[in-house]
């Protein structure tokens, strides 16, 4: 245990929960929608680190550097798919979404906006997004927490079950005060450190290395073909798939809806492409640069432990535990994203229309929402003490598969298809959810990420179905016309 690094991670949670308590105190009389959506009030730095640092898990600082450390460059797909996949999702997809949420009757959630865009009265989609919302929210959130617990119990010592109930409790503590505007800061904050962390020590330890042509012949001679890229066409398929995850990733499509203004789009954009850009390219480079200065060692593979030994090598104990607690950073930046939204979706889309029609009051649904967001906290803390679990980047996997399968194709085609309709909409995202989860269960070994045929197989079932199944009303179309050119 490290007594340095164990104060500079208490501060930094200390922090973190005293950004809940401040927009707590800030906004204790606001409603719903500030709490959900920060009153649409984000600005373009914010909300474009806020997206970026909700996406990017502990997997950024953990995962990704141990599969490149250990596999090589045909790893660095997935981070090729992500880029992409991200900068569309800002230029194509955000622009809309903020235009569509709010002339769709003032949207605060995704379910809320798929069911105001149709004009529908029935609660079928909200049902069905709320409970894909809960279930694979409480999978990813898992995975947040057990990063945390690995984290304190690698660095410090501290039992990793005792470090998750740890985080559980910081990570609810803001969540529940603050709401949004805290996820949002607390995840500003985040990016920050995550992305200088990133950046520095591979810089520094590039510094150390000795002779680079006999390192490059010994980890060719470890792992033949260390340094393709292209060695299986299924991981170039399923990289680029893991792309296809934002545009129906909930907890960060979230954020283009949040931003201040249409100008402010544009700043975001430029400042959340770049930002992830930077952010995957200096984790592919911690791995390969990790294997150059570390070695290989099946401990550092099957631990993650890539970024945390590099770090507790180059760096005195101060900065250590700075460095270090930009994993604490991803996991909690994600974590918290993740409980906003499910709660956000439960109570907005399940509690108040279904359970309580309508009869609520704003401080009732404010207090129902936090509870909500502590029991699915407690939930996901259960499945990542389990040690039957998976690991970190297995739980973000599975989660991610099903966000992007469902929710997809049925965003970018409300936001582009004027004929699309309710019933298409309804189908493609319990299609795709499903579709996600059998080829996970039966054709895994197929070696294709399951995202790649959900998203393929309900973006064409929510075709099909709108064409053909009854026309979409006129109101529905004025709705759409009325959006897209919606500017303000």
């Amino acid at each position: 245990m490290n007594v340095t690094e164990t104060i500079i991670f208490i501060l930094y949670l200390v922090f973190m929960l005293s950004i809940g308590i401040y927009f707590f105190m800030k906004n204790k009389n606001a409603d719903e929608k500030v709490f959900f959506l920060g009153g649409r009030q984000m600005g373009p730095w914010v909300s474009a680190l806020s997206a970026g640092a909700s996406d990017m898990s502990a997997w950024v600082l953990m995962g990704l550097p141990a599969s490149v450390y250990a596999l090589g460059l045909g790893q660095i797909w997935i981070g090729v798919g992500l880029a992409i996949g991200y900068a569309i999702a800002w230029i194509l997809e955000a622009p809309r979404l903020r235009r569509f949420s709010i002339v769709a009757n003032d949207s605060i959630t995704i379910p809320q906006y798929l069911t105001n865009r149709f004009l529908s009265k029935s609660y079928v989609l909200q049902i069905a997004c709320a409970l894909i919302f809960l279930f694979a929210y409480t999978i990813y959130s898992a995975s947040s927490i057990k990063a945390c617990g690995t984290l304190f119990n690698t660095v410090i010592g501290m039992d990793a079950t005792q470090a998750m109930y740890l985080a559980a409790v910081i990570i609810i503590g803001y969540t529940f005060l603050g709401g949004f505007s805290a996820v949002c800061w607390t995840d500003f904050f985040q990016g920050l450190l995550m992305l200088g962390a990133l950046f520095l020590v591979p810089v520094i330890a590039a510094t150390k290395l000795g002779d680079l042509s006999a390192m490059n012949a010994q980890i060719v001679g470890e792992t033949p073909g260390y340094f393709h890229a292209f060695n299986n066409w299924k991981d170039v398929v399923s990289g680029f798939g893991w792309g296809l995850g934002y545009f129906g990733m909930p907890h960060i499509i979230i954020r283009f809806m949040s931003v201040e203004s249409q100008k402010s789009i544009r700043k975001s954009a430029a400042i959340g492409i770049t930002w992830t850009t930077l952010i995957i390219f200096f984790s592919v480079i911690v791995g390969i640069i990790g294997r150059l200065y570390l070695g290989y060692d099946q401990q550092t593979e099957a631990n993650s432990l890539v970024f945390i030994r590099m770090v507790r090598m180059l760096f005195p104990a101060v900065l250590s535990g700075l460095l270090l607690s930009a994993i604490l950073a991803a996991a909690m930046s994600t974590a918290d994203s993740q409980l906003l939204s499910a709660a956000s979706a439960f109570a907005n889309d399940v509690y108040k229309p279904i359970i309580r029609k309508g009869q609520t009051t704003d401080k009732e649904m404010l207090w129902s929402s936090r509870i909500i967001v502590a029991v699915i906290a407690v939930v996901a803390l259960i499945i990542a003490s389990n040690p039957n679990a998976g690991s970190i980047m297995s739980l973000v996997s599975n989660a991610w598969g099903v966000f992007g399968a469902a929710f997809g194709p049925a965003i970018l085609l409300s936001l582009f298809w004027k004929k699309f309709t309710y019933q298409g909409a309804a189908a493609g995202i319990i299609v795709g959810a499903a579709v996600d989860i059998l080829w996970l269960t039966f054709l895994a070994g197929t070696g294709i990420y399951e995202i790649v045929p959900g998203f393929i197989i309900g973006g064409i079932v929510a075709i099909l179905v709108s064409k053909l199944g009854p026309a979409p009303s006129a109101e529905t179309e004025k709705l759409f016309d009325r959006a897209v050119a919606y500017n303000e």
